[in-house]
């Protein structure tokens, strides 16, 4: 669905790039996360992905199209929620998704259907101008299901919203990939990665250092721990165990044949701590 080679950028068009040198592939039907700190090329490659940018080297290819080529048919295809909502304030929410569905040249979604997936069902007839931040958001993220895309682009979709907010949207999200449709997520926010990406990037000062499944990265990256909550003599402790280190299965074994268990479970790294460990960058 996605091919990009060989992928430069540079805001100056001179040879100081903000995005080298980057080569990846994104299946159909797959979820792929983009992620790396503000200012990696995130946004660059993705603009790029979406037509907002021209490519000054390399080639890039989005569901069929040469993006050296763009087709206006592509824009019936792809749908595009960006991370700073861009919606017309002087128009109401249900004005703000007319307006936009009259854009498509294909059959678009029922407006109010949208804006009830999202909660905003009763603020319909509300300017946008009147919006919150994160209802903002949300009218953002619908805005980008209207034309029924095949390639959906998410930039940092649940930045904003309160948790019951952000779950739904996260819902919306699976839901529509089980439907078919590609997704490239674009973000810092490694929890969302973790839970929704078949694979990642992380990209980091306009490079990619590593492309691979959360479950992956975190066999080989992550540390093998056991985490334990006990009884010992009354007091309740917590502890933790490597399952590779003889001596520390030694410990855990005499806890357990001693000691009553409260909890034990696990302990697998972070995608946010495999991000530090590979690129040597935190996500700020």
């Amino acid at each position: 669905m996605i091919k990009v080679k060989n992928l430069y950028h540079s805001y100056k068009k001179d040879d100081i790039y903000q995005v080298k040198d980057v080569n990846f592939e994104v299946e159909e039907g797959e979820i792929f996360g983009f992620l790396g700190p503000s200012g990696a090329g995130k946004t660059t490659v993705q603009n790029i992905l979406t037509g907002l940018l021209e490519i000054h080297k390399g080639q890039a290819e989005v569901a069929g199209y040469d993006m050296k080529n763009i087709s206006k048919d592509m824009f019936n295809k792809i749908g595009m929620s960006f991370e700073q909502s861009n919606v017309y304030s002087k128009l109401t929410a249900l004005e703000n998704l007319k307006f936009y569905a009259k854009l498509f040249d294909v059959e678009t979604r029922d407006p109010k259907d949208l804006l009830k997936l999202v909660g905003l069902e009763d603020k319909a007839n509300m300017r946008a101008g009147e919006f919150s931040k994160g209802m903002k958001h949300r009218l953002t993220f619908v805005r980008s299901m209207i034309n029924n895309p095949i390639m959906w682009f998410l930039d940092e979709p649940t930045t904003g919203l309160d948790p019951s907010i952000a779950a739904d949207i996260k819902n919306i999200i699976r839901e529509k990939n089980k439907q078919g449709v590609t997704i490239f997520l674009t973000s810092h926010n490694m929890f969302i990665a973790d839970e929704l990406c078949h694979r990642v990037a992380f990209i980091v000062d306009g490079e990619i250092k590593l492309i691979d499944s959360p479950r992956n990265l975190k066999l080989q990256y992550g540390d093998k721990m056991i985490e334990v909550d006990y009884i010992k003599d009354g007091e309740n402790i917590n502890d933790s165990f490597s399952t590779i280190l003889n001596e520390d299965k030694k410990k855990l074994k005499e806890i357990i044949d001693n000691y009553e268990i409260q909890t034990m479970h696990s302990k697998e790294a972070s995608l946010e701590e495999i991000f530090i460990k590979v690129t040597g960058r935190g996500l700020v």
